[in-house]
């Protein structure tokens, strides 16, 4: 299911569906190819098990989202953009933007040059746009641009079209910036969460390619999410097996097939149009498809969902949030789940 859900047992990381990022996306500008944008997408609006919603505060306070930019190809970032929010107990959240270069991006910490300030988070259908210099900025509740037959893979991939996500939600972060932010060439771009709320930051989700989570289970799930696209080598031989299972691939093939979805970066490169999984994602593109493809060795090419009509032609770009009368933080099973 993309990156939704990935806590054990379509749960959340550290039991805060805050913390879940679920999809990240990069592409130029429309009508402005000389700017980029970068969505984050988390917090999904939906408990899968025990069904129901999760809790209307946005983004949480004593946590970190973070983008991640690799310029040079070594799987290490250069450059971050980090984004903190206030409480909800002290007001409508806002956000800062911080910017990171050099070993302070590689690192972890909310330090790094001020970009963007107490920028109003939209807690309903309306479009709160703060701009600051060369970047605009959005965070708030969006209508969940991924498309998929969620139910019909749990039924052993038997397909009817019927898409989990047209009516859910999901919590976007995006930013435009110039490309010149990013070093105006092809770039490796991830994203995470860090959750700061036992005094230390610690890693809670992390990624950036649809559905990686799906080749892992119990431990290697949680290794992974807390790791680093440098040591993403070390999980080859489990995508493999992986794959060896679900596709039927031969062992040299699936390690083949496995190193293409290792290290979990999406590559982009600002210069031409952006298509999944060639050169970044765009809100209409069929990653599940391209996922499923891969993962049934081609027996298998497609869930018969298409992308969501809802999509806005001007930033953010996502649609209207469906459902934006969710508990309060204080009531939600899932905010107060222990970790």
């Amino acid at each position: 299911m993309s990156h939704h859900y990935s806590g054990p047992d379509f749960g959340f990381p550290h039991g805060d569906a805050r913390l879940d990022l679920t999809d990240l996306y990069a592409f130029p500008k429309p009508g402005e190819a000389d700017k980029s944008i970068l969505i984050m997408n988390v917090h999904p609006s939906a408990v899968v098990n025990p069904p129901g919603f999760t809790t209307r505060e946005p983004f949480a306070s004593e946590a970190l989202y973070e983008f991640k930019i690799d310029t040079n190809g070594d799987a290490v970032a250069d450059i971050a953009y980090r984004v903190r929010f206030s409480s909800s107990a002290d007001g409508p959240q806002t956000a800062t933007v911080r910017r990171v270069e050099g070993a302070q991006a590689a690192a972890t910490g909310d330090s790094g040059q001020v970009m963007i300030e107490a920028a109003p988070v939209s807690t309903g259908r309306d479009v709160r746009v703060t701009e600051a210099g060369c970047y605009r900025f959005f965070a708030g509740w969006r209508s969940d641009p991924f498309f998929f037959d969620t139910r019909g893979a749990l039924n052993d991939l038997q397909f009817t079209g019927d898409d989990f996500f047209i009516d859910k939600d999901v919590c976007s972060i995006v930013l435009e910036m110039p490309n010149s932010a990013l070093g105006s060439r092809r770039v490796d771009l991830w994203a995470r969460t860090l959750d700061g709320a036992g005094g230390v930051w610690v890693q809670a989700d992390r990624g950036a390619l649809p559905a990686q989570a799906v080749f892992l289970v119990g431990s290697e799930r949680d290794g992974y999410h807390a790791g680093e696209p440098a040591n993403d080598a070390s999980f080859i031989a489990v995508f493999a097996h992986a794959l060896e299972h679900t596709g039927g691939y031969a062992a040299e093939e699936a390690r083949r097939v496995a190193g293409t979805l290792l290290p979990d970066m999406l590559s982009y490169d600002p210069r031409r149009p952006a298509s999944f999984p060639s050169n970044g994602r765009t809100l209409t593109d069929d990653a599940a498809d391209t996922f499923v493809a891969i993962l049934t060795n081609g027996k298998v090419t497609g869930d018969k969902v298409g992308p969501h009509i809802d999509l806005l032609a001007d930033f953010p770009y996502l649609g209207p949030p469906h459902n934006i009368s969710v508990p309060n933080h204080a009531t939600s099973p899932v905010a107060t789940e222990p970790s």
